[in-house]
């Protein structure tokens, strides 16, 4: 049975054109500073985002870390939503290795952070407080974009009380996409941005983070500190580099098949679905249908993640480039299975 695999853009496998591309990548040793393919690839992350320089990393965890601690020093603080992947979802990092502390703040339902709750939040100069020093965002949030004028209301804000700025960009390209917009038209509001290609642009590994030289620098030494420097990865860079040639514009793709798993399950009966903007689904079946939903997906050949969330079963779904119409409509098939039975 082919397996429909939803439960991220995570789990793509590289293209052919892809694994070939690594196995031509020329290498050297990029803690030597000398993988040409890696160079390249910096080069060119920065370049389409509009910052000096960037840093090729293993993750996006670790792309968040170190621009949070190269903004930051001990006793100072950033400010983040509750749900934002820098603060609920990797593992405590900024405060248990940079001794930076997080100022969590309400989500909006449209994924932003109010103004009025940003301001509210920056502490002020007293030695009683965390010294209020970033504030970080992301784009996409759950699947929500982040529309340009909030991104630059919320900027200047930061600016305007002497805050860095960062984004949490591991979809920066899938909120481009959506907005139709070049992914640098949202990058140059932030001092420095995160951005993933192991997620919807297919790349098997690999981070990137971009911003000014000087502060690239200091985020250097902080991935030598945590581990994270490679060296012959520009078999990694290789990957990511394609991906940048080919797989931007087909996020399109991806976008389009979220929109028909959405309206498939929102027919279905006891089903609720967020009407998604990029490639993230969620859907609610109310108790008496949910049971174990999951379970009875896999058996079905169709992976997806799911929660108790009040009354309801809340399902995740994510497409990517390894997900076609047939599996979307399989996966719909499946659900009205299990809610019929």
């Amino acid at each position: 049975m082919n397996i429909v695999d939803l439960r991220s853009d995570t789990v793509t496998q590289p293209t052919e054109g892809m694994r070939a591309a690594m196995f031509a990548a020329p290498l050297g040793d990029d803690v030597f500073a000398d993988d040409p393919t890696v160079n390249a690839l910096q080069e060119r992350i920065a370049s389409m985002l509009g910052k000096e320089a960037a840093l090729f990393v293993p993750s996006g965890t670790q792309s968040n870390l170190v621009a949070i601690m190269s903004h930051c020093q001990r006793g100072d603080e950033y400010i983040v939503g509750q749900m934002a992947h820098t603060y609920r979802w990797e593992g405590g990092g900024a405060a248990v290795l940079g001794s930076v502390q997080p100022q969590p703040l309400t989500h909006q339902p449209d994924g932003t952070l109010a103004l009025a709750d940003i301001e509210a939040a920056i502490k002020p100069d007293d030695a009683h407080f965390a010294r209020t020093r970033l504030l970080t965002l992301e784009n996409t949030l759950g699947g929500k974009v982040l529309q340009m004028a909030y991104v630059e209301a919320a900027t200047a804000l930061a600016r305007e009380h002497g805050l860095a700025t960062h984004l949490d960009g591991a979809r920066l390209f899938n909120a481009a996409v959506k907005l139709g917009v070049p992914a640098r038209d949202t990058a140059q509001h932030f001092d420095t941005v995160s951005v993933c290609f192991s997620k919807g642009l297919g790349a098997p590994v690999g981070s990137a983070l971009v911003g000014p030289r000087a502060l690239i620098q200091r985020a250097h030494r902080w991935r030598k500190m945590l581990g994270g420097g490679m060296r012959q990865a520009g078999l990694l860079a290789a990957a990511a580099l394609y991906a940048l040639d080919h797989h931007i514009d087909r996020l399109a793709d991806d976008h389009a098949l979220a929109q028909r798993l959405a309206h498939g399950l929102a027919n279905l009966p006891g089903v609720t679905v967020d009407n998604p903007q990029t490639n993230i689904v969620f859907a609610d079946v109310r108790a008496e249908g949910g049971g174990d939903l999951v379970g009875h997906l896999k058996a079905c050949g169709v992976l997806a993640t799911g929660s108790l969330y009040g009354r309801s079963s809340r399902l995740r779904f994510v497409t990517h480039l390894d997900v076609d119409a047939a599996g979307i409509d399989r996966t719909v098939a499946a659900v009205r299975e299990h809610l019929s039975a």
